[in-house]
């Protein structure tokens, strides 16, 4: 390739993965936040129905992505990649910052959780137009026998999306007063909408930079000679060939992925802070350790998918997960067992509740166990007014670690995302490859989003619903990315094409 050439895919990459990290961002601090959200937005009576109904709020967004695969995929392989994906950063943009002003649940009841999943829905299909169109621009200005490197570039994006999220949100939190305790009520009344907020100015530079591209060469060549697709749908979808090639992309390689990819970082947070009780700080801190340790292997398993192909290197990541994943998270929640915790400070404080002029007693009582791990437990018992009865409420733990064991958990968690960079470096690469010219957007677009929106974004409901219902079992929630990752294990391993020459289309 020469420099001319080498300078223009650079640009290329640069600009298709600002916007695409923006989006990925805009869609994750939904998930991020999720703890704090389950308080505004859904009654407070119940805090884990509150929890669950956020993470299935959650979920609801990646279940419609493939319907934005084929509204936008079909508006890709007709229009072009450009003006597509421009579309979706706007609608992605524009949604997220609305969330960001949505009253809360006492101020609005019901029509809360209603404004905020319909807004969640959109998200969804916003992001499933998004990822088909910039990998497919990518990969059709890269050289062939390098696309796997160039598009490996994208696939950082969705990962860095997640850490930029738990960047602002710290970043947020800490700014908000120089009192540590009173900066983290500051953010769960209202700071929290600080980052939905800041998305809408991301989406202007973002917008800016895509105005400015051109269109993918080889859409712009094939719109030249009069060879768009007329129907892209019924030609990916009705055509046999094509179909078969949908449907192993999907049991083959996107479904097994998707939940590796959901387990190793969301779900990996969630069951630090709900199992392990880790607090919210070094929860996130450690994920973004985690993520800084492990993002440049995305760059170089797809390289080397150029070089031995893509199917042995997205197996190999499906297999270390399946058969590790229960004793890693295992070892995750003996790192954090306490043991003989001795009570080192009580602290009690009366606040009045003005709706009914009863009182609120806070009781906050720190222990530390022999391996240094400090244990908050905070109680909120009701005193009645009436009565001057004291009605028990719930109490509520969290955990911070020792710098041992926090590094120790540190090193898990990149390991697990170790995983999650072997299954989603090649990806892109493998998917565009697939499908010809002509209806790629579409036909990449609704396996990828079917394996990620519904098997992998459902990974941390269903997960959290499993660890609630069998409460003896703390790993029960891993049987679901279990599973799934082993079934198209064994498909990919026994149907997919290893040789890259014979998958190439264009």
């Amino acid at each position: 390739m020469n420099l001319t050439k080498q300078n223009q895919i650079w640009k290329v990459i640069g600009a298709s993965s600002v916007g695409t990290l923006i989006e990925w961002y805009d869609f994750y601090i939904f998930g991020s936040l999720a703890p704090v959200i389950a308080t505004h937005f859904f009654p407070k009576t119940d805090p884990t129905a509150a929890l669950l109904s956020t993470l299935a709020t959650f979920a609801a967004g990646f279940i419609v992505r493939p319907f934005g695969a084929l509204v936008f995929g079909r508006l890709g392989d007709i229009v072009g990649r450009k003006y597509t994906f421009l579309l979706t950063l706007i609608l992605m943009g524009g949604s997220t910052f609305a969330i960001g002003l949505i009253p809360g649940y006492d101020t609005i009841g019901f029509f809360a959780p209603v404004l905020v999943l319909m807004l969640r829905l959109l998200q969804g299909l916003a992001l499933g137009g998004e990822y088909g169109g910039a990998a497919t621009y990518v990969a059709e200005h890269a050289p062939v026998n390098q696309r796997g490197y160039y598009t490996s570039w994208i696939q950082t994006t969705a990962t860095l999306g997640l850490l930029f999220s738990l960047g602002i949100i710290l970043l947020t939190r800490y700014s908000l007063d120089s009192d540590a305790t009173r900066s983290i009520a500051l953010f769960n009344e209202w700071g929290w909408r600080i980052p939905f907020l800041l998305s809408i100015l991301l989406v202007g530079v973002s917008v800016y930079i895509r105005l400015r591209m051109n269109e993918s060469p080889l859409f712009a060549q094939l719109k030249k000679e009069g060879g768009i697709s007329v129907n892209p749908l019924k030609e990916s979808f009705t055509h046999k060939a094509n179909l078969k090639m949908v449907l192993l992309a999907l049991f083959g390689v996107a479904m097994g992925q998707g939940v590796v990819w959901y387990t190793g970082q969301f779900y990996a947070q969630s069951y630090l802070e709900n199992i392990c009780k880790v607090n919210f700080d070094q929860s996130r801190t450690i994920l973004i350790w985690a993520i800084v340790f492990a993002t440049p292997f995305f760059v170089l398993f797809g390289k080397w998918s150029d070089r031995i192909g893509r199917k042995w290197i997205m197996m190999a990541g499906m297999a270390l997960a399946v058969f590790t994943y229960r004793p890693l998270f295992s070892k995750m929640e003996s790192i954090t067992h306490t043991e003989n915790p001795q009570l080192i400070k009580e602290d009690i404080k009366t606040d009045v509740l003005l709706k009914n002029k009863d009182s609120l007693l806070i009781t906050t009582q720190v222990f530390k166990d022999d391996a240094g791990i400090t244990v908050t437990k905070t109680i909120k018992d009701t005193l009645k007014f009436s009565t001057q009865e004291v009605i028990e409420g719930k109490s509520t733990i969290t955990k911070e670690l020792s710098s041992e064991k926090y590094w120790q958990i540190v090193l898990i968690v990149t390991i697990l995302i170790f995983y999650v960079t072997m299954v989603y470096g090649p990806i892109a690469a493998f998917l565009v490859e697939l499908f010809p010219t002509k209806i790629r957007y579409t036909s990449m677009s609704l396996p990828y989003h079917i394996g990620n929106g519904i098997f992998g974004g459902l990974t941390p409901f269903i997960a959290t619903l499993l660890t609630t219902t069998y409460q003896n079992d703390v790993l029960s929630g891993l049987w679901y990315p279990i599973l799934v990752g082993a079934i198209c294990l064994l498909i990919g391993t026994i149907y997919v094409n290893n040789k890259i020459d014979e998958n190439i289309q264009d």
